[in-house]
């Protein structure tokens, strides 16, 4: 068995901030119409699609149809998709920072469009660059919590599970990915994962 010796990041809302509210907060003027198209129309559900591979010239036309009468706005998901990550959490640039000065290989699983991911990824070169390597489940068409696509990183980075450090703001990706034996973390705040990365000697 290893000891911990890299650090394995989630990116959205671990990272950087997920909020797809933002998208069109300033598009739908009332409040009570724009909790209603997040909750029944761009739903997370419909996004995950997404992640999990599908294009989204497919999941717009078909939701589209559904609803027709918001297909302008459903349009907009795709090419200002950035719109909805506004930056990065607070405290955790410091922390990849430190981490990388120190020397510890960082990697990447995101559950995330393949489509969206790259220039995602080229706005955030001063981070991303810092990466040896990045998941992209929309690539691999495999998902978080399930194993495979823990499995595929493993193998991937060259790592063996039990020395790597996984962080993620879901509970059942912590628990999928500790049950390959992986150090996994609860995201809170970057006070406390920077507390834990102390504890186990990384920082």
């Amino acid at each position: 068995m290893g000891t911990p010796r890299a650090v394995i990041f989630d990116v959205g809302n671990v990272l950087y901030s997920w909020e797809p509210r933002r998208l069109y907060e300033r598009l739908i003027g009332d409040d009570r119409a724009l909790d209603a198209f997040m909750a029944e129309v761009v739903t997370k559900e419909w996004h995950f699609q997404h992640d999990a591979g599908r294009p989204f010239a497919e999941t717009s036309v078909e939701l589209s149809a559904e609803y027709p009468q918001h297909a302008d706005l459903i349009g907009l998901w795709g090419p200002r998709f950035h719109d909805t990550l506004p930056g990065m959490v607070p405290g955790m640039a410091a922390i990849v920072e430190d981490l990388d000065a120190r020397g510890v290989p960082l990697f990447g699983i995101t559950n995330f469009s393949g489509e969206f991911w790259p220039p995602f990824r080229d706005r955030e070169a001063a981070i991303f660059d810092r990466f040896r390597d990045v998941v992209v489940s929309g690539d691999e068409k495999l998902v978080k919590p399930g194993a495979a696509i823990y499995e595929l990183a493993l193998k991937r980075f060259g790592l063996e599970a039990a020395e790597a450090v996984f962080v993620d703001d879901s509970p059942a990706n912590v628990e999928g990915a500790a049950k390959l034996g992986i150090h996994a973390v609860l995201f809170t705040d970057a006070m406390d994962f920077r507390a834990e990365l102390v504890r186990l000697g990384l920082l």
